[in-house]
């Protein structure tokens, strides 16, 4: 157990900082090709930080994992917005942009259905992958033809540049560099974190999905909790928010289509009345705050605390049901 929890130890430590690479060559690229922060909150950033659960799910998959996989998927977007969501608005309350709300939340809610739809017949299926990733395929072209817009309107409008000065510039020559060798060591990692997870898991008799919902989803949530924290409290509440909201979307559209595409699979009820109800459920809680139904269109710090107590609530109940179980 020792030996397994020490290689645990070491793949999220290589895994995040794999992905804090890939993260700075991304968002350097992004910087020299003068894309708007929004933007790269909502797709480069996102996707660097939705890096460790992409690699995590194909190396479950490969090794037929595929409830880690898709508990991965399922608990990320869970984890966060109830802890990187939550905590980030504790520190720091997070006001939404119009824009925002009349766009890129509106298709997370959306994405988030069509993941209960993948999941409503209790098996994913290559068809639901493809569908997912063809879902992701026109993401992608809304968020590329809403940049050619406002690269259009910047003259008007100057890019606010200054808003990603925490990242470090670089050469392009040097971010690719920096985008293939934090690949190679994401997926190193990944493999590794996932042999030491099921080593772990089948010594403790804890299913492979309750580890995934909780243990990998945590872990691989962390890069969002930096990135979404660290903005905030640089003011950058946008790069916050879009980060969120972004790799929320990725890992339904491609973490999810992983399994699909690699493993397909069947699974029991839980997880989709349970464990993605939860999912439904905080994302559906984020929009009524977001929106400020109740209150100011922001997530204060008080609806903050009550997004993270859910959470944590979410946890102690998979915790007693698993014990449960295995009494």
């Amino acid at each position: 157990m020792l030996l397994y929890s020490i290689l645990l130890l070491v793949g999220f430590l290589i895994l995040f900082k794999s992905a804090d690479q890939f993260v700075i060559g991304s968002v350097a690229t992004a910087k020299n090709l003068d894309i708007s922060p929004m933007v790269i909150g909502l797709t480069v950033v996102a996707l660097g930080t939705s890096a460790p659960e992409i690699f995590v799910a194909i190396a479950a998959s490969l090794r037929g994992e595929a409830e880690l996989a898709i508990g991965n998927a399922i608990g990320s977007n869970i984890a966060n917005v109830g802890m990187v969501l939550g905590i980030t608005a504790m520190i720091v309350p997070l006001p939404f942009k119009p824009e925002v709300l009349r766009n890129d939340l509106p298709i997370m809610i959306v994405v988030t259905l069509c993941a209960g739809a993948a999941l409503y017949d209790l098996q994913l299926t290559p068809l639901d992958g493809v569908l997912l990733l063809s879902g992701l395929v026109l993401f992608l072209l809304r968020i590329f033809l809403e940049s050619k817009k406002s690269t259009t309107d910047k003259i008007s409008s100057p890019p606010k540049i200054d808003e990603l000065s925490g990242f470090p510039e670089m050469s392009m020559p040097k971010a690719a560099l920096n985008l293939v060798l934090s690949l190679v060591f994401l997926l190193l990692s990944a493999e590794l974190l996932v042999y030491s997870v099921v080593a772990i898991a089948r010594l403790m008799g804890v299913s492979e999905l309750i580890i995934g919902l909780t243990v990998i989803a945590v872990g691989t949530s962390l890069p969002e909790l930096v990135v979404s924290v660290t903005g905030a409290i640089k003011g950058q509440t946008d790069l916050a928010v879009g980060n969120i909201i972004g790799s929320n979307i990725f890992n339904i559209l491609t973490v999810l289509a992983v399994p699909c595409l690699l493993a397909p699979t069947q699974f029991d009820s839980d997880l989709l009345w349970r464990d993605y109800g939860v999912m439904l459920g905080m994302a559906l809680i984020m929009a009524v705050f977001a929106y400020g139904i109740l209150s100011r269109a922001l997530i204060t710090r008080w609806e903050g605390l009550l997004l993270f107590l859910i959470w944590c609530t979410y946890l102690t109940s998979l915790y007693y049901t698993n014990a449960g179980v295995t009494a």
